[in-house]
Parts: structure tokens; C-alpha cells; sequence
């Protein structure tokens, strides 16, 4: 028997029911917007942090400090 359109299958017995979520953008964007946004800021390179890692690890330090600012907001898109 054939299901009529817009309608699932009958679900067999026992068997746990099939869970559809339709994910639009704009319905995260307005849910985010209601809680306040996304509260992601691009992180930013601090001057301090780098003239301290400069001082203690001789400059080394702060290819690390950079490398770890930069993918962290790559991961994130911003």
C-alpha cells in the first residue's frame, strides 16, 4: 500500500519513531538573535600578551600565541 503524499510510512512495531528536524538559517538566526546573538567575538591579538611572551621566550612564544589566535577564529568563521 502506497503512502499518500506529504505523509511518512507507518512506523513497524517496536521500533523507535523517526525523528525529522528541518534546520533553517533563519530560524537559528532569530533564535540567536532572541538570546542575545551568537556571543562569538573575533578574537583579537593582544599587545601585552605579546610583548610579555617576546620578553620570557625570546619571541618564540608568540608564533605560538598567534597561531592559536588565528585558528580559533578560523574554527569559528570569523
Amino acid at each position: 500500500m502506497a503512502t499518500p503524499p506529504g505523509q511518512q510510512p507507518a512506523q513497524p512495531y517496536g521500533q523507535p519513531p523517526i525523528i525529522i528536524i528541518n534546520n533553517s538559517s533563519s530560524a537559528a538566526a532569530s533564535s540567536a538573535s532572541v538570546i542575545g546573538g551568537s556571543g562569538l567575538r573575533r578574537r583579537r591579538q593582544s599587545l601585552w600578551a605579546h610583548f610579555w611572551l617576546f620578553m620570557f621566550t625570546a619571541g618564540i612564544g608568540n608564533i605560538f600565541y598567534a597561531m592559536h589566535v588565528n585558528r580559533w577564529n578560523r574554527d569559528r568563521g570569523l
